[in-house]
């Protein structure tokens, strides 16, 4: 398969092909503490950086790592393209979560998200390996 014709890519691929598993589908993951509080009201770094942390905690509890992810999808709250595609760089490498963007990857500007205050929230899915432990 090539992806010659397309556009070069900030890191991440056009196209992930993920091996015969199982996929775990991750809810969108907020910058909300274990009180369900937003963090770093105003502060995209921040909300990035706490984020990063759920989706790691969300990928661990599946057995799973940043590198099993097959799919991101970013949301920004902003209109600018500048502010979006940054958001998406300090994921890739500026967070643990960041080998999760090597793989397919989208970022998009939003009017809003769920919480009040929120500007950031990431969609992830990952490839979870059959083991004979997990046979479905």
């Amino acid at each position: 398969m090539s992806t010659d014709e397309l556009h070069p890519t900030g890191g991440y691929e056009h196209v992930t092909i993920a091996a015969p598993g199982r996929i775990a589908y991750l809810a969108g993951q907020c910058p909300v503490d274990a009180e369900q509080q937003v963090v770093g009201v105003g502060d995209l770094d921040r909300q990035i950086d706490q984020v990063a942390a759920n989706a790691m905690a969300a990928l661990a509890s599946v057995g799973a790592k940043p590198e099993d992810v097959v799919r991101s999808v970013v949301y920004v709250v902003s209109a600018d393209s500048g502010t979006v595609g940054g958001a998406w760089h300090r994921f890739a490498e500026q967070t643990d979560l960041g080998p999760a963007f090597n793989a397919a990857s989208t970022v998009v500007g939003v009017a809003a998200l769920g919480y009040r205050d929120q500007l950031v929230e990431v969609d992830l899915t990952a490839h979870l390996p059959i083991s004979e432990g997990n046979l479905a």
